[in-house]
C-alpha cells in the first residue's frame, strides 16, 4: 500500500472521528439550565366534581364549532394519564414566581378545581388556593403556604428571535421534571378566540400535562407559559404555543391586586388590509387595521375615528397587522388617553382618544333575504334591491341595498345573498349607496377591470371587500 493511500485512509478516519464531536459541540448543552431552574417547576394535580362538560377535551369551544378539532388545548382531564381517574382528576404543571409561594399556571389546569395539590421538585407537597384566573389569557395565579422557595427568573419575550433555542420543563402525562427542547418557530401568533395573546410558536415537544409549565431561553429565563398545541391526533405534532411571560405577569399582577383583569376597548370592528384594499384606499403599503365600523358613542367615535380609517399606530405602538390592534388596545388600562395615527383618504392624521373597558362582545346574528330576482347581475356580479319594511324593522336597516344574487366577481369576493351593501370606495373616495339607481350609476361609470371596494354588512358585522369590475 502506497504512502498516499495510507494518508488518505488516516484522513477519512480522522474526519469520521471529528465530525460527530464537532456536531455535538455546535449543539447547546441544557444541563446547567435544568439544574438551576428545574427546582422552581412544580407538578399540579387537581380534583373536581364530575361534570359532563369537564370531560370534553375542548372546554372553550362548542362541539358544533368548526374549530373544535383544530386546536387542542392539552387539558389534563384526559383518560390517558397513568393512574388517574378521568372523572375527577387532572394533572398539569406550573412554576414558582416568588419565594413565598406564588405559582403561575394555566387557567384551564385549575378550572373548577375542588382541591389543588402542588408537588415540588424535592417531592414536598402542598395544598394550593386559587388567587385568580383569567380565561381569556388562560393564566392562573395560585398560592401555597411556604417560604424560602426557589423561583424562576423572568426574561424578555421581545428579545426572543425566531430560530432561537428554547427549553420546556413540565409533567407530560404525569412524568415530573421532563425536559424537552426546540426552537422558536414564530412570534405574535393569533389563535381562534385568543385575540389578546401574541403566542410564541415553537416546535418544542409538548404533551398533556405540560400545560402551565415554563418555556425558558438559553439564559435560563422564563419567556413563556406552555399553553396550547395544534394536533389532529391529540399528541404532539411539532406545533406548540406559549403565552409570553410579560403578558402572564401583567395578568397575575392584576389578579393579585384587583381580583380581575381589566382590558381596554375602543369600540371598532376591524379587518386586515390586503394589497387590493391598500390600493383602493390609497395607502403606501398593506399594513394597519382597517376600521369597518365604529360603535356609536364609543371611545373611538368620541375620539374622531371613522369608518374607513386605517389605524397604523396606537398608544405609541405600531399596528403592523389587524390582529395586532386588539392586543395593543387590551394592554392599555381603561381611562387612559392615548394617541392614535390613522390614514384617512390617503392622508395620515393624528388623533387622541380615551380608552374604555372591554366586555364580552355579543355574537352577531346573520340573516338573509330568501327572495330571488330575475334581473341580470351587473358588472360586479350583483343584483341588489332596497330593503323591505320587514328587513328595515327586523335588521335595523336605515340605509344600504340588499343582495338578491351574487355571482362572478362578487361571489369570488364572498359577497352573499342577504348581505347589505352600504357604500363603495374608488380611489380613496367613499360613496354611500341608498338606491338601486345610485348603484347603477356608480357601476356604469366603472372601467373594465377597475378595482372597487364595497362596504358590506352581514348581520351585525360590517367589513370591506375588494373586487374588480367586469366588462
Amino acid at each position: 500500500m502506497s504512502l498516499s493511500v495510507i494518508r488518505r485512509l488516516w484522513m477519512v478516519v480522522g474526519l469520521a472521528l471529528w465530525l460527530p464531536a464537532a456536531i455535538a459541540a455546535s449543539l447547546p448543552d441544557f444541563t446547567a439550565l435544568v439544574e438551576r431552574q428545574g427546582a422552581a417547576v412544580v407538578n399540579i394535580s387537581t380534583t373536581q366534581e364530575r361534570s359532563e362538560r369537564a370531560q370534553l377535551p375542548f372546554p372553550n369551544l362548542d362541539e358544533s364549532d368548526p374549530m373544535f378539532d383544530f386546536f387542542r388545548k392539552f387539558i389534563p382531564k384526559h383518560p390517558e394519564f397513568p393512574g388517574s381517574d378521568p372523572d375527577n382528576q387532572s394533572l398539569g404543571s406550573g412554576f414558582i414566581i416568588s419565594d413565598d409561594g406564588y405559582i403561575l399556571t394555566n387557567a384551564h389546569v385549575v378550572e373548577e378545581a375542588e382541591e389543588i395539590l402542588v408537588r415540588l421538585a424535592d417531592k414536598r407537597e402542598f395544598s394550593a388556593r386559587v388567587i385568580g384566573a383569567d380565561v381569556r389569557s388562560d393564566v392562573a395565579l395560585i398560592k401555597i403556604e411556604a417560604t424560602g422557595l426557589p423561583r424562576v427568573t423572568q426574561g424578555d419575550p421581545e428579545r426572543l428571535k425566531v430560530g432561537e433555542w428554547v427549553v420546556a420543563i413540565g409533567s407530560p402525562f404525569g412524568f415530573d421534571q421532563s425536559v424537552t427542547a426546540g426552537i422558536v418557530s414564530a412570534k405574535g401568533r393569533s389563535l381562534p378566540d385568543e385575540n389578546f395573546v401574541p403566542f410564541i410558536q415553537t416546535d418544542v415537544a409538548i404533551n398533556p400535562g405540560n400545560s402551565g409549565g415554563p418555556l425558558f431561553n438559553l439564559r435560563g429565563e422564563v419567556v413563556g407559559i406552555n399553553s396550547q398545541i395544534y394536533s389532529r391526533t391529540g399528541g404532539f405534532m411539532g406545533l406548540s404555543f406559549a403565552i409570553p411571560i410579560d403578558v402572564a405577569m401583567d395578568v397575575q399582577r392584576q389578579l393579585r391586586t384587583k381580583g380581575r383583569v381589566q382590558r381596554g376597548r375602543i369600540g371598532v370592528a376591524i379587518q386586515e388590509v390586503t394589497r387590493d384594499l391598500a390600493d383602493g384606499f390609497g395607502l403606501p403599503r398593506a399594513s394597519g387595521a382597517l376600521v369597518s365600523s365604529v360603535e356609536p358613542d364609543s371611545p373611538a367615535a368620541q375620539g374622531g375615528i371613522q369608518q374607513g380609517d386605517v389605524i397604523v399606530r396606537f398608544a405609541g405602538r405600531e399596528v403592523g397587522a389587524s390582529n395586532d390592534l386588539p392586543r395593543i388596545v387590551a394592554a392599555v388600562q381603561p381611562g387612559t388617553s392615548v394617541p392614535v395615527d390613522v390614514y384617512r383618504a390617503g392622508t395620515l392624521q393624528n388623533l387622541k382618544l380615551t380608552v374604555g373597558e372591554w366586555q364580552d362582545p355579543k355574537q352577531p346574528a346573520v340573516s338573509a333575504n330568501g327572495s330571488r330576482s330575475a334581473v341580470a347581475p351587473n358588472r360586479l356580479g350583483l343584483v341588489l334591491a332596497p330593503p323591505t319594511a320587514a328587513q328595515r324593522r327586523d335588521q335595523g336597516l336605515s340605509e344600504g341595498l340588499v343582495v338578491q344574487r351574487s355571482q362572478g366577481a362578487a361571489a369570488r369576493a364572498e359577497v352573499r345573498q342577504g348581505d347589505v351593501v352600504l357604500a363603495a370606495v374608488v380611489s380613496g373616495r367613499q360613496v354611500r349607496l341608498n338606491s338601486v339607481a345610485d348603484f347603477d350609476r356608480f357601476v356604469g361609470g366603472l372601467e373594465a377591470g377597475q378595482q372597487v371596494t364595497l362596504l358590506v354588512r352581514r348581520g351585525e358585522a360590517t367589513s370591506y371587500v375588494s373586487l374588480r369590475a367586469g366588462k
